[in-house]
């Protein structure tokens, strides 16, 4: 599955890889500004469409039996990936904080395949990967990177451990997973765009635009193989949001970092690290090798992650208040069921719900019921 050679500037590029290379060092090169937006934008999509090449093609061949890959099965009530360059430290914090055991290679320091361990904290099981480090191409395949980064994007959360006397590992770690089309720490903006038959490229708009003209999203759009499509935007959107409608297989993800070896660091090389980290990203500091802040590191997983607690209350008895149920604050009566037994759903009746989302005490309400921390739930089935 080789696309058509690539020109640019004289020189015939073959392979899908070497395209995209090439794309990136023009993007590189070119001076970011207004007048340059739409330029980047269009290149930006021939990139999304390559890779969507490159997934085909890579499908194909595992398909075929020309790759091996690694499954991680979920278990828990979330997942956490670690992510980190090789001898950073997951291995030696994932050995202290769950049950699993990771298998070093002595002479590059780093985990073999990928670890899965879990974590049992406030009530919560929360499954932690520890992955083979990441190295700089991962997002092109280098390393294993392809199968890692798939492992990273079926995760809830990533978790990046960062070593304080290597300034541009953050930055080469998370330009990686921006190119393997993870969204880190960002909500998936208000860009929606629909193929239609005729009538061109139609946009509207509900705010002012400031980074791009009509025209110039309609390049954009464009380039991707659309002659005509409604394109509804509720937010001053960037050339980048628009290529990330279009190539739909974003991944919008939390993400946090705990700079590690705090033991062997002064304040002043912690600070500097820290300096180099996204200001509004969750930071702390841990030494997994001296065990210092891992009790603290628990709760920053846990916090980060988004539970909240749900009392059942079989119908026709007590509430059990002394256990309640871990789940993701975003979970509906849907979510428990299928948590509490797989048969829930199909012989679903109503449920009824006391607290913090009913509007009245036991709500009659149906599976897309949003829950909050602290209800009571009661699900009626069918017999």
């Amino acid at each position: 599955m080789c696309s058509a050679p690539l020109r640019l500037e004289g020189v015939v590029v073959a392979t899908i890889k070497e395209q995209i290379d090439l794309i990136r060092a023009e993007i590189d090169k070119t001076q970011k500004n207004k007048a340059t937006n739409a330029h980047i934008g269009k290149l930006k999509a021939k990139i999304a469409q390559l890779k969507i090449k490159e997934e085909k093609a890579h499908a194909h061949s595992k398909a075929s039996g020309g790759g091996k890959g690694f499954e991680v099965k979920k278990s828990g009530d979330a997942t956490v990936a670690l992510v980190g360059f090789p001898s950073v430290g997951k291995s030696t914090l994932i050995s202290k904080v769950t049950d699993a055991h990771s298998e070093a290679a002595g002479y590059a320091f780093t985990t073999l395949t990928c670890i899965p361990g879990v974590m049992e904290h406030r009530g919560a099981k929360i499954q932690i990967l520890d992955l083979p480090g990441l190295i700089k191409g991962a997002a092109e395949g280098k390393g294993r990177g392809r199968e890692i980064l798939n492992v990273i994007r079926s995760a809830d959360m990533v978790l990046y451990i960062v070593d304080p006397f290597q300034d541009a590992h953050f930055n080469v770690l998370h330009r990686e997973l921006h190119n393997a089309g993870l969204r880190l720490n960002e909500t998936r903006p208000p860009v929606f765009i629909k193929r239609t038959e005729r009538g061109g490229i139609d946009v509207r708009t509900t705010v002012e635009q400031t980074h791009l003209t009509n025209e110039e999203m309609g390049e954009i759009i464009r380039s991707f193989g659309f002659t005509s499509a409604i394109v509804t935007l509720r937010n001053d959107t960037t050339a980048e949001q628009i290529v990330d409608c279009l190539a739909q297989n974003r991944i919008y993800e939390k993400a946090v970092i705990a700079i590690n070896k705090i033991d062997i660091a002064t304040e002043e090389e912690l600070m500097h690290a820290r300096s180099n980290l996204p200001e509004d990203w969750p930071v702390m500091r841990i030494s997994a090798f001296k065990e210092i802040g891992l009790d603290e590191l628990k709760d920053f997983i846990y916090d980060n992650l988004g539970f909240m607690r749900v009392f059942l209350k079989p119908q026709g008895q007590e509430a059990d208040l002394e256990e309640p149920l871990i789940v993701k604050d975003d979970s509906t009566v849907e979510h428990i069921c299928n948590k509490l037994h797989r048969d829930f759903v199909r012989k679903f009746r109503y449920a009824r719900v006391k607290g913090p989302s009913a509007k009245f005490d036991w709500q009659r309400v149906g599976l897309d019921h949003l829950l909050k921390d602290g209800d009571l739930l009661t699900i009626v089935v069918k017999r």
